[in-house]
Parts: structure tokens; sequence; C-alpha cells
């Protein structure tokens, strides 16, 4: 029987062998120990989409994938991927969102962000659009800079559209009205309908300000440098709440737990 040693395999084997070594960016949406000091988590990566990995000893304080390998840890992975599983061989943080830890509701919104990604975002696809819209929510939540309902609706409604789930926000279903006094968003079927065509209706419905129509717009259609250059009166964010918290319910067909957790802490 003779052996083969690294420096006489084959150029294929070689090229197949690399090709299973996969470096990308991601956020850690979930995390599990196994065993004492093994982590198996969800990552939310750049340009695979949800990826599951076991990070061997990353429970060891002195291992370099111990920090990088929390929840809501943005950072650099190794990822070899095996027959039947990931491996995260290095990780490196580029962002640990310490911020979040000093705010229980600002926390308890970003695990449902990483809930909806969970939720939302398929494995093997491009998804930098999803990640991007996530870091950049957890970076204001982190920083106190813009309104936790605001971050709360930005999320939800944009990461709905670029899931596939746009809503019809255009105008109204049945007459084509751009606009009225008010609006009625009706979250099962992702349409609305202007208060002369809406005459009641045997589902639930959002009753829709001028303002929160706006808003709902420009979250679904306007192009990503702009997406959280907005604003709105506190009784007008929690309309806004209202509208795209029930499409995620009805779109998802469950209440997510980590959205009733956070509401626990909402005024």
């Amino acid at each position: 029987m003779c052996s083969l040693h690294a420096g006489s395999l084959p150029t294929w084997i070689l090229r197949q062998e690399t090709l299973m070594q996969v470096k990308t960016q991601g956020l850690i949406i979930r995390e599990q120990t196994v065993g004492e000091s093994d982590r198996l988590v969800t990552v939310l990566t750049r340009d695979a989409g949800v990826v599951r990995a076991f990070a061997r000893r990353a429970k060891n304080l002195k291992d370099s994938k111990s920090a990088a390998t929390q929840l809501l840890c943005y950072s650099r992975l190794s990822i070899f991927k095996g027959r039947e599983k990931y491996m995260i061989d290095d990780a490196e943080p580029i962002e640990v969102f310490f911020g979040l830890r000093r705010d229980i509701a600002a926390l308890s919104l970003a695990q449902y962000f990483c809930e909806l990604a969970y939720l939302m975002v398929p494995e093997d696809t491009d998804s930098e659009e999803y990640l991007r819209l996530i870091l950049n929510s957890l970076h204001f939540l982190s920083k106190g800079t813009r309104p936790i309902r605001l971050l709360q609706s930005v999320t939800e409604l944009r990461m709905l559209s670029s899931a596939g789930y746009m809503p019809n926000l255009v105008a109204c279903e049945n007459c084509a009205a751009y606009e009225a006094e008010t609006m009625f968003f009706l979250p099962q079927r992702g349409i609305i309908l202007c208060d002369k065509c809406f005459h009641g209706a045997n589902e639930p419905y959002v009753a829709l300000p001028p303002g929160v129509l706006t808003a709902m717009r420009h979250i679904a259609y306007v192009d990503f440098e702009k997406l959280y250059n907005f604003s709105l009166p506190e009784d007008a964010l929690k309309i806004l709440n209202a509208a795209t918290e029930s499409y995620v319910v009805h779109t998802l067909h469950t209440v997510p737990k980590t959205l009733e957790f956070y509401k626990t802490f909402l005024d």
C-alpha cells in the first residue's frame, strides 16, 4: 500500500480542498453551547445566506474564537465546509455592539432582528442586503441615534420587502388613489385602501395618517443610502409599528417570541 503526502497529491484534489475553505464576514444571530467548550452558531453571512457552524473550544476564553462567535458579534470568519456540517476554523471580531448591553429594550430588539433574519434569509444566497440592513440598524440602536420604534419598523418592512414580500403601497387597490385623508393598510394582503373604498373589513387593518403612509413608502421603496433619513412624532411611530408588526405576523403566520419579549419593555 502506498501513501500520498500533501506535496504529491494530484492538483485536482488540492483544488477541491481549497474550495471547501470559505472566508466571509457575518453576524452571529444565534448561539448554543455544545458539550463543555464548543458552540453551535447561526451566522448571517455576507454571501452565503444563513449558515449553521460549529466552533470548537469557543467557550474557552483563551481561544481566539471566543469573542468572535458570541451572539450579536460581527466577525471575519474562516469556515470549513465538510460533507455534513460547517466548522469555524478561525474568527476575528469586527464589531461587538457594546452599547446594546446597556439597554434591555435595545438588546431585546436586536435579538428580534436576529430572529427575523433566521426566519427570512435562505441558505446559499447573496445576503449582503440583509446583512447591511441589520448591521446599520444595530449601529443606530447601539449608539442611540435613532428612535427605537423607527428602527423596528425600518428593519421589519425593509427586510420583508427584500425577501419578496413588498406590500403594494403605491395607491388604493380599488380606485388607484395615491393619497387620502386616511388610508387603510390590510396586512393579510399587503395592500392599502382609501377612505372612500374602505367600508369596514372582515380582516385586520391599520388606519394610516398621511405621514405614516409616506414613511412606509419611504422604507419600502427608497434607495438604501436614504433609508434612515426620516422622522415621525412618537404617536405616529406607534401607528407605524402597528402596521409593520402586523405585516410581519401575517406574513410569517406566527408571532416571533423575541417580538413579544421586546414589546414588554415599550411604554
